[in-house]
């Protein structure tokens, strides 16, 4: 557990001595570097579930999460033994940071920790969990390619799947109902806990969010969006927790003033929006971020993730066809359907070509790609068949796996230098900048004095 004084009596960011590297991801030994991922997870007399929670996330982001991450506990004014349980979490889990705030508030956690993470994407969860933790990735993706200024989990959304009681349904529908009204909100789920915001976009936008409660994501949704920002929502599965601690009715006063109080500052012209403007241009390009593999490794990244969604995506449309038809046919219809989607996916996620433009063009060329995997692992089948017969499903299978790996360097340059060449010659990649130094959140030396 960090011995640090209340976050109120820290010194200045900017007055505060430079930092040694934090440990970064490792499995077993830590390694040094920034993360490119802060996951800060609110707390107030989470003493049963904190734990549970945190190794559940954490086994999922090292399960899933390509590049480094940490998870920081912000323990606000717990009275039971949350902050032990937190503090041996953060002596056990290398990438676990617990603070101490000595007032309540879910916004003010969220600001405090946000506002001296030095992760350049910062995301927040319940720490019950009700969201389902696959929706993370797709939660972060747009911040860390640059697309999106921030991100929020949608309940709402026409194809999430929502268990929760009709009160619950009633209060949150009827909320956004009241924002879209009165404050003129397009995003469609202000409260649902599950939201992430690039570091530079918080450093302008946090000084002008006065809530530190629950209205705070609210507010700072409104202002992002009425300065033009970019805001990803993803769809969410989400399972109400029946231990809930929020009050429904004092949650809900609290929230219609904060409307009322933003409302009229908007109306009046008191909040100075100019400042939000886009710290970059509209070019992804232009927002790299450290951590994040660029040029051909940053390809071969997002190369290696589609192939193993879609060889999963392919063998399973083989399992189905499989029953229905011979193997033969049954490989070319997997195969091309799952071609398509492989072609759309790269394009979009591995290569960054975004519009329609060229689009049946470079769908043209992905089904050339599509016939030389065809011909492999066609011809695969067909030795297969003629060595042993009728051979067994699990065979065809491993065969299949084989084939496709086999064609996977082959397709990748084939993509790469034909399908989706860079037509930008040779101008070098700006790599992301902070708008200020790296900054540490102690001054307390290295982790290990500090346990």
């Amino acid at each position: 557990m960090r011995t640090d004084p209340p976050w109120s009596t820290l010194p200045a960011r900017e007055h505060l001595p430079a930092r040694e590297p934090l440990p970064a991801k490792a499995a077993n030994a830590p390694v040094t570097g920034t993360p490119v991922l802060d996951v800060t997870i609110p707390v107030f007399n989470e003493e049963q579930d904190l734990e549970p929670c945190v190794r559940r996330l954490h086994a999922h982001l090292v399960r899933t999460f390509p590049y480094s991450f940490r998870i920081t506990v912000a323990d606000n004014a717990s009275t039971d033994s949350t902050p032990e349980v937190a503090g041996r979490l953060d002596a056990a889990i290398p990438e676990v940071r617990a603070y101490r705030l000595e007032q309540k508030g879910r916004g003010r956690a969220l600001h405090t920790v946000w506002s001296r993470s030095d992760a350049p994407v910062l995301a927040y969860m319940d720490v019950d969990l009700s969201t389902d933790l696959n929706a993370l990735l797709p939660l972060v993706a747009p911040l860390i390619s640059g697309h999106s200024d921030l991100a929020i989990g949608s309940r709402l959304a026409r194809s999430s799947r929502v268990v929760r009681g009709p009160k619950r349904e009633f209060v949150s529908r009827a909320y956004n109902l009241i924002l879209k009204s009165s404050l003129s909100a397009r995003f469609s789920d202000a409260q649902c806990g599950f939201k992430a915001i690039r570091r530079e976009v918080a450093e302008r936008l946090l000084p002008m969010v006065e809530d530190t409660g629950w209205f705070f994501d609210t507010e700072m949704l409104v202002l992002a969006e009425r300065a033009g920002l970019r805001i990803h929502e993803v769809p969410v599965d989400w399972v109400d927790d029946p231990d809930s601690r929020v009050h429904i009715i004092s949650t809900a006063i609290e929230d219609l003033k904060g409307v009322w109080r933003v409302g009229r500052a908007l109306a009046v012209g008191a909040l100075p929006l100019d400042r939000l403007a886009r710290p970059f241009g509209d070019d992804p390009r232009d927002r790299r971020i450290r951590g994040v593999p660029g040029g051909l490794a940053r390809q071969l990244v997002g190369f290696c993730a589609v192939g193993v969604l879609s060889t999963l995506f392919y063998l399973l449309l083989y399992s189905l066809f499989r029953t229905m038809a011979a193997p033969q046919l049954a490989n070319g219809a997997a195969l091309l359907v799952s071609a398509i989607a492989n072609t759309a996916a790269n394009r979009r996620l591995t290569f960054g070509v975004r519009g329609p433009e060229r689009a049946l063009r470079h769908q043209a060329q992905g089904l050339v790609v599509f016939v030389i995997g065809l011909a492999l692992t066609s011809g695969s089948l067909a030795a297969l068949d003629a060595a042993s017969g009728t051979p067994a499903h699990s065979t065809e299978l491993a065969v299949l796996i084989a084939a496709n790996l086999a064609a996977t360097v082959l397709r990748f340059l084939l993509l790469r230098a034909w399908v989706f060449p860079d037509r930008r010659g040779n101008q070098p990649c700006v790599p992301y900048q902070p708008s200020a130094p790296d900054q540490p959140r102690r001054t307390d030396g290295p982790k290990k004095d500090a346990r």
